[in-house]
């Protein structure tokens, strides 16, 4: 699920703002490399059946950074990048739109997780990655069709990652 939220603010903020988005893996979605969104989902599974899904998403549309130095440096929102306020109703309108046909099409898996993957900030870059007390460099070498991100550390070995928060180094 966290492929097709993110996939569909993604398309969504590009469709209304003419701005390019891009994911950082796993939950983010990036402007100029600055943070606009943040998505999360809480979820039950079942053994393969998910009883329920919540995925909450927050977007910085109007909201003007420059009232708060200490973030400007890594978080941005649509109305600072574009100059101007943005729709909130188009957006919504349109997230709700892209989010349902990308639901319709989660049988099928491919063609989401290739879109997700190609929108991926973070491939093929230095990171940090956080995952609870564990802390791991290294460069971010693929991710796999689960949406785990294959880390590359210096020695040659390699690390899979279900979870956790990456910073960009480079």
């Amino acid at each position: 699920l966290i492929m097709l939220a993110s996939l569909a603010v993604v398309r969504s903020i590009e469709a209304v703002t003419g701005l390019k988005a891009q994911v950082k893996w796993p939950n983010d979605v990036l402007i100029n490399g600055k943070k606009v969104c943040g998505i999360l989902i809480e979820s039950d599974l079942r053994g393969n059946d998910v009883t329920y899904a919540v995925i909450g998403i927050g977007i910085n549309v109007n909201f003007r950074l420059s009232h708060f130095p200490e973030i400007l440096p890594i978080a941005t929102s649509l109305a600072d990048e574009l100059g101007k306020e943005v729709s909130r109703l188009d957006l919504i309108r349109c997230l709700l739109v892209e989010t349902e046909r990308l639901y319709s099409t989660l049988p099928d898996g491919e063609s989401i997780y290739q879109a997700w993957r190609d929108r991926l900030v973070t491939l093929g870059r230095q990171v940090r990655v956080k995952s609870g007390k564990t802390v791991l460099e290294g460069i971010a070498e693929s991710v796999t069709r689960d949406g785990s991100l294959l880390l590359r550390h210096a020695n040659g070995s390699s690390t899979q990652i279900v979870a956790g928060d990456v910073t960009l180094r480079d």
